[in-house]
């Protein structure tokens, strides 16, 4: 901004009168606050022109007058650094406040969540139907692989990169918490500690349950016990395509599969899920507990048991509860 008020003091003086109220005239427009009522976010396409930018500013309503943009944005000699992407324009915004902008290149941060226990399918699924991100993703993904949590990105990024960064981050997470897991789990791999925190994330939703959930899991496959989860059957049956649309049948426990728990011994080959950190940190560090068993408890958490028949006992308060509900 110095250099143009000093190229247009020097014409100025060589122009006359004419000429200064001109270009007294250009500098009040290049400063003056802008026509925005309210904030507006704008795209600013790759490979647009300074005229052709003006336009779309103009168009939409950011600026009222292009050629005092282009002029300024000459004097500036800024034709090659107005950046391409999303920016946010704040109200009344001047036109030398948004050269400054798109030279800036401070475009608009947006964010996706993935929420903990999705499937690599769904999250590829939200990944596809977000906005603003450029590519598709056509192939399918290891299970748990994917970091369950929220990214920022900006408008124009590359889908398949946003994955990428999503299994960096999962690689360095489990990296970080196995060094640090507790020295009496029974898992040999860091693998391992992914198929079962995917286990707990699919039984549990509630926090404070995850360690000892856990816990019950480790109990279970030190005793020589079958893990007996029921999101392995569902996951073996829908191939981690969506969650299973009806109840677990009596038939669906017996059949053979590499995830049916109630069949196998120890864990399925795979993760059946994108575990988060809390439950991946669960699984590294359980609670200690003397707990089998656990089941719902009708409140959206679980009761435990020690032995089978505890076990029993809260299983039918379970089925009670269910009785009762439907009858309503």
């Amino acid at each position: 901004m110095r250099r143009l008020f000093q190229v247009l003091l020097a014409m100025a003086v060589v122009g006359g009168g004419l000429v200064i109220a001109v270009l007294v005239w250009g500098l009040n427009e290049y400063t003056k606050p802008g026509p925005l009522a309210a904030e507006k976010t704008v795209i600013i396409p790759k490979g647009k022109g300074v005229a052709a930018i003006s336009g779309l500013l103009a168009d939409a309503g950011i600026i009222d007058n292009p050629l005092v943009f282009q002029v300024g944005v000459r004097f500036e000699k800024a034709a090659n650094q107005l950046r391409a992407g999303e920016f946010a324009f704040s109200p009344a915004i001047s036109i030398e406040g948004v050269v400054t902008l798109l030279r800036s290149g401070e475009t608009v941060v947006r964010r996706i969540t993935i929420p903990e226990g999705l499937t690599s399918h769904q999250v590829i699924e939200l990944l596809n139907e977000a906005d603003g991100l450029e590519g598709r993703i056509d192939h399918r993904v290891r299970e748990g692989t994917l970091l369950p949590e929220t990214y920022h990105y900006s408008y124009g990024d590359s889908r398949i990169d946003l994955l990428a960064r999503m299994k960096t981050a999962m690689d360095n997470t489990v990296e970080e918490l196995w060094v640090k897991r507790a020295p009496d789990i029974p898992l040999k791999t860091p693998e391992e500690a992914v198929i079962l925190a995917s286990i707990v994330e699919e039984e549990t939703s509630k926090p404070g349950e995850r360690k000892r959930v856990a816990a019950v899991f480790y109990n279970r496959m030190n005793k020589g016990m079958r893990l007996q989860s029921d999101p392995t059957v569902a996951y073996g049956i829908t191939n981690g395509d969506g969650p299973l649309p009806r109840p677990l049948t009596r038939a669906d426990l017996q059949k053979p599969s590499p995830y049916n728990t109630y069949v196998i011994d120890g864990l399925p080959p795979r993760p059946i899920a994108n575990p988060g950190r809390k439950a991946l940190k669960a699984v590294m560090n359980p609670a200690k507990s003397d707990d089998f068993y656990f089941v719902a408890d009708g409140s959206g958490g679980h009761a435990f048991a020690r032995n089978l028949k505890e076990h029993n006992q809260n299983v039918s308060r379970w089925r009670k509860l269910q009785k009762n509900s439907d009858s309503r």
